[in-house]
């Protein structure tokens, strides 16, 4: 009785199979050879001829199917299939897209493909679907696979061991340089910039005579990438770096004028840098404007059409061009390309310089010509041979005939031949087969001079074969050649390298009132614009102010100011002077929400110019006090960083105010002024150094319903007086001696004299007998006068009228500042 049970001493064919491994070693090992297919495979180009394999077998599919630039276009899904079918199983998307990009004009330096219909745009337009869409060899690219059939380079069997494919192309330009290429691989990446074929065709040539050459050398014929969209590349150390070391960033700038009108200017866009996307480029700069980041745009077209790039960016009438010109430079108008000369030597990814590209070229060029060389010679040596056995058939050309004659076949003829008259085998074939007709006189002329025309081209390879010298001189006149039939003229030109320019650098620098209204109006006045006058005066309209607004702050500063700003409710904003537009005396001013994001109700209390603030310092600090009489100090280090909505300064209790800061070293006294006009000198070490975000401690103690109207800081041996202005447009300086120094937290002196003529104290300051002093009213008058038309008396006095403050108005901020040299001449002169 049989069984159906397996035998248990049976070998086992399944297990046999199972073999037993680490997975981390498989895993590595799986990983590094996916990415050496990826890299050799797909994403890098080789050196030789420049190309990742689907661009080098778009254009052999191409070949094949003799779709040439001298024939008729051809479907693109037909060329995509082709090369999918035959060549390259990656899919059609991957090859259609490849197809495309060689065809754009403005991705490739010298096109490969001839396209006809819709291959996309600048703008990022995609290319019409495959089916809508034609192409053809360009002529530039048959020199890329000139004489391929002529055994110059290696084939390879194709995915499916069909057909064979080329592993490189001929090349017969230095493609990589002249079209770069650009990819991502596993764990590394290369981006070729495009060059002009002229240049690089004469660097190589030079490299031919000079082997010893420097990568600077060559930069003589290389004067850098040049993109096919053109514009401009920034200074030439960054091209030097990269030629040299195969890495580096280039600056690559667009190309753009300024178009004067009669009432504003134009600045207008011709050129883009490399790979910048039109569209987006006008959205992005459109932004820019709607969010307020670009002042001064009026409107902004794009004119763009067949004939090239125009992108018309038109300013306001009272913009300041340069400016515009700077922002749109830093944001959108330059691009950095970095370059990383990475493609396949033998097979391996390697980073090269300029030189070794060339070299690796030339190396190349040198195989193909040699192997080209040994193929013509075969063939023109069995050429000659025939020649050889077909003049010896006509010398004796009766026998000859009379033997075939007596044959009794064509093998009997040959074997006769051979045998009778010392005929080869190739010889006595092609005797059999030649017509009677080319045993005239006229035919055996013309072999005579094709087999000397024969022995010459023998004579002429085997002279290349045997010497480089003469190989290489192949190469050059064929490179030579190449640079006659397509080259032109550079597109990309260079600009020097100014360095960072800041609108500040563009701005002239000069000093100007900041005038900003409870209703979040603000502008800029040049401080000339109000001539100094004698105290006392009404001064002119400093602003046209809206019904029932009314000037908050004013202060003074420079066009190249950067300010830190300091408000009332304790918050500190960054303010850069020269983006307060500039405008009339008599001009409202425009919203301030897009300049300072001021709260309802916000107003700025206290300006301090942070340009001199040392923000490493630990010595240096800010002194604030409240209207309640809170100190304190705190380093300019925290303020460093100050977001665009503002940061705390200072903490405030319920109903306080921030009144005033001021910059101290540790080594100043603080005057603190109250608005019942008291004051209070004290030295600021009693105030010790705390956080942003804490209260201070009690500087002065305040009677009844007064507040600090201001705070001076006081050198030692100050020779300076203090001036003290009043709301009625009253005011006066006196020496600091004056004011004798106690401990902080009392009531203080009488500084100033208040009551109904003079009204409570609007500000104090500690000034020289060179400073000017600004004074405006709530009510828009401006005045300005110097210092020292203001009288020098004692504490506790009424002072004089330094401004004509009308019924109703009175004085809403005074700002000090001393006037520039030039200012100083011009009114000297006046």
């Amino acid at each position: 009785m049989s069984s159906d049970a397996p035998d248990p001493d049976a070998p086992d064919e399944v297990a046999d199979r199972v073999k037993n491994v680490r997975v981390d070693e498989e895993m590595e090992q799986s990983y590094i050879d996916y990415a050496m297919s990826v890299i050799a495979g797909r994403a890098l180009p080789d050196v030789r001829d420049g190309l990742k394999p689907v661009h080098r077998r778009i254009l052999y599919a191409m070949h094949e199917a003799g779709v040439s630039s001298g024939s008729s276009h051809r479907k693109s899904s037909n060329i995509v299939g082709d090369t999918m079918g035959d060549y390259h199983p990656h899919g059609d998307s991957a090859i259609y897209d490849a197809l495309v990009r060689m065809a754009q004009d403005f991705s490739m330096r010298y096109p490969l493909v001839d396209g006809q219909g819709n291959f996309g745009s600048v703008d990022g337009d995609p290319a019409a679907a495959m089916r809508y869409t034609e192409a053809r060899m360009a002529s530039i690219a048959e020199e890329l696979l000139t004489d391929i059939e002529k055994d110059t380079v290696d084939f390879q069997s194709n995915y499916d061991d069909r057909l064979t494919e080329p592993e490189v192309l001929p090349s017969a330009f230095p493609n990589l340089l002249v079209n770069g290429s650009s990819g991502i691989a596993v764990g590394m990446s290369t981006n070729v910039p495009p060059h002009n074929l002229g240049e690089v065709i004469d660097a190589t040539v030079h490299l031919i005579d000079n082997p010893d050459c420097t990568v600077v050398d060559l930069m003589d014929y290389v004067k850098g990438p040049d993109f096919p969209t053109a514009g401009n590349i920034v200074g030439r150390s960054d091209v030097k770096q990269a030629y040299q070391t195969g890495r580096g960033r280039v600056r690559v700038r667009a190309e753009y004028h300024v178009e004067e009108g009669d009432s504003s200017d134009s600045i207008v866009i011709t050129e883009l840098p490399y790979q910048q996307n039109k569209s987006k480029l006008v959205e992005r700069i459109a932004d820019d404007v709607r969010d307020g980041d670009l002042d001064g745009v009026r409107d902004l077209r794009d004119e763009s059409d067949r004939n090239g790039i125009r992108i018309v960016v038109e300013l306001k009438r009272n913009a300041n061009t340069d400016v515009v010109e700077n922002h749109l430079l830093e944001s959108h108008l330059e691009r950095t390309f970095g370059v990383i000369n990475l493609a396949l030597v033998d097979g391996q990814p390697k980073v090269l310089t300029l030189k070794e590209m060339l070299e690796e070229y030339v190396a190349h060029r040198k195989e193909v010509v040699r192997r080209r060389s040994e193929h013509d010679l075969a063939e023109a040596e069995d050429r000659a041979h025939i020649l050889e056995g077909r003049l010896k058939a006509l010398e004796q050309a009766d026998d000859v005939v009379e033997t075939i004659q007596n044959a009794e076949d064509r093998d009997d003829a040959k074997e006769a031949l051979k045998d009778d008259f010392g005929f080869t085998q190739a010889q006595a074939d092609h005797i059999v087969r030649m017509q009677l007709g080319s045993l005239t006189s006229m035919e055996a002329a013309e072999i005579e001079s094709e087999y000397e025309e024969v022995t010459d081209r023998i004579e002429r390879l085997e002279e290349i074969l045997g010497s480089e010298e003469e190989l290489l001189s192949v190469i050059k006149e064929e490179l030579r050649d190449i640079k006659e039939e397509y080259a032109d003229e550079r597109r990309t030109s260079f600009i020097e390298d100014t360095g960072t320019v800041t609108d500040e650098d563009l701005i002239p620098e000069e000093d100007v009132v900041v005038v900003l209204s409870e209703s979040d109006y603000i502008k800029r006045v040049p401080a000339d614009t109000f001539d100094a006058q004698h105290r006392g005066g009404k001064g002119i309209i400093g602003t046209d102010l809206k019904d029932e607004d009314r000037v908050s702050a004013v202060f003074t500063a420079s066009t190249h100011d950067y300010l830190l700003c300091f408000t009332n409710q304790g918050q500190v904003y960054r303010l850069k002077v020269h983006q307060v537009p500039e405008m009339s005396r008599t001009a409202r001013g425009t919203s301030a929400v897009n300049i300072l994001d001021l709260d309802d109700g916000e107003e700025i209390s206290a300006v301090v110019t942070a340009d001199d603030l040392d923000f490493e310092s630990d010595d240096e600090y800010l002194t604030m006090a409240t209207r309640h009489g809170y100190v304190k100090r705190t380093t300019v280090g925290e303020f460093e960083n100050i977001r665009s909505t503002g940061i705390i300064a200072i903490s405030l209790e319920d109903g306080d105010e921030l009144a005033d800061v001021e910059v101290t070293d540790g080594s100043h006294d603080v005057v603190l002024g109250s608005e019942h006009g008291m004051a209070i000198r004290f030295d600021e070490t009693d105030v010790r150094a705390m956080g942003r975000n804490a209260r201070g401690v009690r500087g002065m103690d305040l009677e009844g319903d007064d507040k600090v109207a201001g705070l001076a800081p006081v050198e030692p041996d100050d020779e300076r007086t203090l001036l003290t202005v009043t709301e009625y447009g009253y005011g006066k300086r006196t020496p600091l001696s004056e004011y004798r120094k106690q401990s902080r937290n009392g009531k203080g002196l009488v500084d100033i004299k208040t009551g109904e003529r003079n009204g409570s104290v609007v500000s104090l300051d500690t000034v020289s007998d060179d400073d000017n002093l600004v004074a405006m009213s709530e009510a828009g008058q401006i005045i300005r006068l110097p210092v020292d038309e203001v009288s020098t008396v004692g504490r506790n006095t009424k002072g004089v009228k330094v401004m004509d403050v009308e019924d109703g108005d009175e004085v809403a901020a005074v700002s000090v500042y001393r006037p520039s040299e030039s200012d100083e001449d011009e009114a000297s002169e006046e």
